[in-house]
């Protein structure tokens, strides 16, 4: 558990300083999640132990601080980014990409773990950090349709062999609100008796909320430096998607039936480093087979789980490459296909 602790407390801390102070803090904050931690990962005394102990702690302390701490982050963020305080033009460049990098990579991964936890105040903060980032919908469309329909046609955010990102992102984006939208009205309908305000509404809602604060924090410019932000944020979910089920198909059972997820229907990445800052959202075969786990215990069984060749923050990056990607991840795709 110390591991996520001083990775992402540490983020947070830089961060902090950056946004008090800019110069080389915000270059420092930068450095930190790019280029030390991909060196990190390069370190193999630094990975975590592919099967964590029987007993775990759940880690829903340090969920709810980084839950909370997003949000002054965010706001802040936009406040400095659109050229408020003593920030020269260099360190508001090194705070929006630290920052952009930071909400797409530790946020995003954490908000994930919160929608899945059984506390109704988790779950709302996680709803919230996503309304913050203008992606409310994925609240919905994550835990009701990708981990019903993972890895088969029907799932928008399982990218088929062959489609590059750039034709699958707002494919993705869009796929993925229609059919959370569908099937929390159809949730809402079997549910006649418990009806209440419809998710959809709270997550328009959380959005305008989170773009008239960062309008009263900076003005327009705070505005346009937190839509900056989000976008970034969100093209980072959506290259996480995108790398982690690439190319890997359930088997059709029975029409319209598929064989139950597997280890098999997700890529993996063992890297120490990264996975702490990201909460082991690397590890994602262990989530699928079972969403309720917190993310200390989640586990690797790299003889039944595809493996990634380089880090997930790498292989995102490489996937804004689509002749580097196809040449890395297609042979490696169809193998596990075939097998």
């Amino acid at each position: 558990m110390a591991r996520f602790v001083i990775a992402t407390s540490g983020m947070v801390a830089l961060l902090a300083l950056g946004l008090a102070f800019g110069g080389a803090w915000a270059w420092a904050a930068l450095l930190c999640i790019t280029v030390v931690t991909y060196f990190l990962d390069r370190i193999a005394a630094l990975a975590a132990p592919d099967h964590p102990e029987r007993e775990f702690p759940a880690g829903d302390g340090l969920a709810a601080l980084l839950g909370l701490v997003h949000f002054p982050l965010l706001y802040a963020g936009a406040w400095a980014v659109a050229g408020h305080g003593a920030h020269g033009p260099g360190a508001r460049v090194a705070l929006f990409f630290a920052l952009a990098l930071f909400f797409g990579q530790v946020s995003n991964s954490n908000a994930h773990e919160l929608i899945h936890r059984q506390s109704r105040w988790l779950r709302r903060l996680g709803v919230a950090v996503y309304c913050s980032l203008l992606f409310g919908h994925h609240a919905s469309a994550h835990v009701r349709v990708h981990h019903v329909l993972a890895a088969t046609a029907g799932d928008p955010n399982s990218a088929p062999l062959g489609r590059s990102y750039y034709r699958f992102a707002p494919r993705a984006w869009l796929g993925s609100f229609r059919s959370g939208l569908r099937a929390e009205t159809a949730l809402r309908a079997r549910r006649a008796r418990r009806r209440g305000l419809h998710p959809y509404l709270t997550y328009a809602g959380g959005a305008v909320l989170s773009l008239g604060l960062a309008w009263l924090v900076a003005g327009a410019g705070g505005l346009l430096a937190l839509l900056g932000l989000a976008v970034y944020a969100q093209a980072q979910l959506l290259l996480s998607d995108y790398v982690q089920h690439y190319g890997l198909r359930r088997r059709e059972v029975a029409p319209g039936r598929f064989e139950p997820v597997g280890p098999q229907h997700s890529w993996n990445a063992p890297h120490g480093a990264s996975s702490a800052l990201m909460l082991n959202a690397p590890r994602h075969s262990d989530h699928h087979a079972h969403p309720g786990r917190p993310y200390p215990g989640l586990e690797l069984d790299r003889a039944a789980m595809p493996i990634l060749p380089h880090s997930l923050p790498v292989m995102a990056v490489l996937a804004l490459v689509p002749p580097v990607w196809h040449r890395i991840m297609d042979p490696r795709a169809r193998r596990w296909q075939a097998g």
